[in-house]
């Protein structure tokens, strides 16, 4: 698009651009710092939603993003809001979630200086880069555009990570009408080489006793997924980002267990392991801490983040390019190469058997939790789950099993923060229709608990599930275990029922499973969130308990 004789600033073209892009939500706290920004939002049609707190913001930014596909939008003050924001771009860069984060920053004439300035950082730019692919700086209103081109492209070709934007607040209200408003054209993500696929098709086919690992990086190929699986008859394991790639009781999953020792003793035995879109991170394979995980076999890496094909371990082959070109690549060379094996590898034999061993040693407390969540799935089955690090979820990233990818994510995965669930569901409520329930604990909620406010003043139908535990009970038991004071794990709690209604959301506390039950179809049509409170405990929990069916 060509430059105009309309004036407009350089905070008005960054509207115009991201609306270009396909941007329709941003989220922000107006500052002084950011106020210009604002000017050209009511003529853009994107729609602004105001957290609480930045790291609010960064959290609401990830679960939209996570559920529409798309990179969310933070506006950000300079100082004190970039520094709030770094959690959530963290947690974010751990999970590879697309975020575009645009602050402000210092006019450039006082740049560093050192002066005391307003929200002055010596340097802000290096704060912020440890948590993004990368941070730039927008000198002059006509490096915009291509800025904003980099970050789109990393985007859609690239692994997704947060990047950061920064602006002088001279720059922000500068003349930019003689700037096209001219967005870039973004490529396709990149596609394997025929020759690595026809290396690890060939390990692939003369494998006695495969093992398949699929990560996050999947979770938009499932179909593609779930062909290879079974052209190989491998058992598979899923990370918790890629959870719902395979549908419950499918006979080659073994779940989402690769910590425990049957899945470890399976690992171990393959003498071909395959691992697509997975980084091989502590959080999904060593979540007992022990170092314990051992590939013996020859390990075939596809992953569209070249960084990631030889960490932590060395590949036998390294496939670079995108997960659902990779995953069909090989199941057309392995389907169509006419090779019959005078040996069965007996996947789903070795799979229930994984399974089994798994259940086994799953402990008696989370028969509640799993058979809350199983229940819940059978009453919502298009919800979508958001956890934050509570004991629920951790015992749900090893025995719940969802009904489809990115329905079930949360934050006891890579850089493992507290105070997720509440923002990042609301953040994914806003990008989709179907329900979402954010589950979180009474210490957790802490965190974040003003972000209730910002979901009722959306107008977020949000399901908040409570888990309430008194305190910090499982860091309580984790210091008790090892002979340490349980200091500062004995919280005082908030009454959840009057803040809820304070702040406007609705508010229940089931004592049975049929109060529970219409808690959940009072908040469905609700307009606002719901806040639903359980006590770890309650022993209407024992019904769901004894319903639950592992891997079902």
């Amino acid at each position: 698009m060509s430059a105009t004789n309309e004036s407009y600033t350089c905070g008005e073209l960054l509207t115009r651009l991201l609306r270009a892009y396909g941007v329709e939500l941003v989220f922000g706290i107006p500052g002084v710092h950011t106020v210009e920004l604002y000017r050209g939002l009511p003529a853009s049609g994107i729609r602004h939603i105001t957290p609480r707190h930045e790291q609010g913001a960064g959290f609401m930014a990830d679960g939209y993003a996570r559920v529409s596909g798309k990179p969310g939008v933070c506006w950000i003050i300079t100082g004190p809001g970039m520094s709030n924001i770094l959690t959530a771009m963290a947690q974010a860069k751990a999970d590879s979630v697309p975020m575009l984060v645009i602050s402000s920053v210092n006019p450039i004439h006082t740049g560093g200086s050192g002066e005391g300035h307003l929200h002055e950082l010596d340097n802000q730019q290096a704060l912020v880069s440890q948590v993004c692919a990368f941070s730039q700086t927008v000198w002059r209103p006509e490096e915009l555009p291509k800025v904003l081109a980099r970050a789109f492209t990393l985007f859609a070709g690239s692994r997704p990570q947060p990047v950061h934007i920064q602006l002088p607040l001279d720059v922000i209200r500068a003349e930019a009408g003689h700037v096209p408003v001219q967005t870039a054209a973004l490529p396709l993500p990149p596609q394997p080489h025929p020759h690595s696929l026809d290396q690890a098709a060939a390990l692939l086919a003369d494998a006695r006793q495969p093992v398949v690992l699929y990560g996050g990086g999947c979770r938009r190929a499932a179909a593609e997924a779930q062909a290879l699986a079974e052209t190989l008859d491998a058992p598979v394991a899923l990370t918790i980002n890629a959870k719902g790639l395979l549908p419950p009781g499918h006979p080659l999953s073994t779940g989402s267990n690769q910590s425990l020792p049957a899945f470890r003793q399976l690992l171990a035995e393959a003498d071909v392991v395959l691992a697509v879109g997975t980084e091989l991170g502590e959080t999904d394979y060593d979540v007992v801490f022990d170092g314990g995980m051992r590939i013996n076999g020859r390990l075939i890496r596809a992953d569209i983040d070249p960084a990631q094909l030889n960490r932590p371990l060395l590949s036998s082959v390294a496939v670079l390019g995108d997960a659902a070109a990779v995953l069909d690549g090989l199941n057309r060379r392995l389907r169509d190469g006419n090779r019959q094996q005078p040996w069965q590898r007996n996947g789903a034999a070795r799979a229930a058997a994984v399974r089994a061993a798994a259940a086994a040693d799953f402990p008696p407390a989370w028969q509640a939790q799993l058979g809350l969540l199983q229940w819940l799935r059978r009453q919502w089955p298009d919800a979508v789950v958001v956890g934050d690090s509570t004991q629920p979820v951790y015992s749900g990233n090893h025995g719940y099993e969802a009904l489809a990818p990115g329905s079930w994510f949360n934050a006891a995965t890579g850089y493992g923060t507290l105070g997720y669930a509440l923002p990042a569901g609301i953040g994914a409520a806003l990008a989709t229709g179907r329900p979402v329930v954010a589950l979180v604990g009474d210490g957790g909620l802490q965190f974040t608990l003003s972000e209730l406010i910002s979901g009722v003043e959306a107008g977020v139908p949000l399901l908040l599930l409570v888990w309430n535990n008194q305190g910090y009970d499982e860091i309580r038991r984790y210091m008790q275990r090892r002979g340490l004071p349980a200091i500062g794990v004995d919280i005082r709690i908030p009454d959840f029922a009057l803040i809820s209604r304070g702040m406007g959301a609705h508010y229940a506390a089931p004592n049975s499973v049929a109060a529970l039950q219409q808690a959940l179809q009072q908040a469905r049509s609700a307009t606002v969130p719901t806040v639903v409170e359980i006590s770890e405990g309650a022993a209407w929990l024992d019904e769901l308990a004894a319903a639950y069916q592992p891997f079902a």
